[in-house]
């Protein structure tokens, strides 16, 4: 599954169940490697979505060890976590 067809999915899981949903459409200006997604309803998840074969990049990687050391929730996920992305979004 190609990752905007992933992304639109999560998306429209996530608008369903009530939260608020931010992606940068248009990030070649921004900093490099920040997560795709930022979700947020009773708390805040980051979000980097990849293919289930894509590669994490050095900045995305980055970004993700910052925002845990922060205390935030990151995480990666691909189609193949489809059911559990779910159960985490109710």
């Amino acid at each position: 599954m190609k990752e905007k067809l992933f992304q639109a999915q999560v998306i429209q899981i996530a608008k369903r169940l009530r939260w608020k949903v931010y992606h940068t459409y248009d990030s070649r200006r921004c900093e490099p490697g920040f997560p795709d997604l930022v979700l947020v309803r009773e708390r805040v998840l980051f979000r980097e979505l990849k293919t289930d074969t894509g590669r994490v990049s050095s900045a995305q990687n980055a970004w993700g060890d910052a925002l845990m050391k922060a205390g935030c929730d990151f995480k990666i996920w691909r189609p193949r976590d489809l059911k559990s992305i779910k159960k985490e979004l109710l």
